[in-house]
């Protein structure tokens, strides 16, 4: 079986790190997704996924991330059931993110230098950027013999 959801969207809220009982530390907050088309002669239209995330990608999500910045989430689609004010039974959808990442460059100061340089993947540790294919040198590479047989 496969459950992988990943999505790119603006945060709608400043996210609200809560605990448990247990003192897991959990937050909520929901992603508005553009929609990649458009009927002719309408504008755009965007969905409103609900987010969940756990422990410390939630307190990565709370001290990073703020309303209206532009968030990449990896993670699964959960369901739950449950009865509303009314009686009536009701069933939610939501994103469960296993992991969070910056979507744009910084827009201000207001954050340090290395935030674009982290993720969570409930360690909130630094990531080098993947090298660039124009960083690499010509002295990088060695010819293959093309007269001999490949291993493969």
């Amino acid at each position: 079986m496969l459950n992988v959801a990943v999505l790119m969207g603006r945060l709608v809220a400043d996210p609200e790190l809560r605990h448990t009982p247990n003192d897991i530390s959990v937050t909520s907050f929901t992603v508005a997704v553009d929609r990649s088309y458009v009927k002719s002669g309408a504008e755009r239209q965007a969905d409103f996924i609900d987010i969940v995330a756990w422990r410390g990608t939630a307190e990565f999500v709370c001290k990073y991330f703020h309303k209206g910045q532009l968030i990449a989430v990896q993670g699964s689609i959960q369901t739950r059931s449950y009865t509303d004010k009314e009686g009536n039974k009701r069933k939610a959808f939501e994103i469960v993110a296993d992991n969070v990442h910056f979507a744009e460059p910084k827009r201000d100061g207001t954050h340090s230098q290395n935030d674009n340089n982290y993720h969570s993947n409930t360690n909130s540790a630094p990531e080098q950027p993947a090298p660039a294919y124009s960083s690499g040198d010509t002295g990088d590479f060695e010819e293959i013999d093309t007269d001999d047989d490949l291993p493969f």
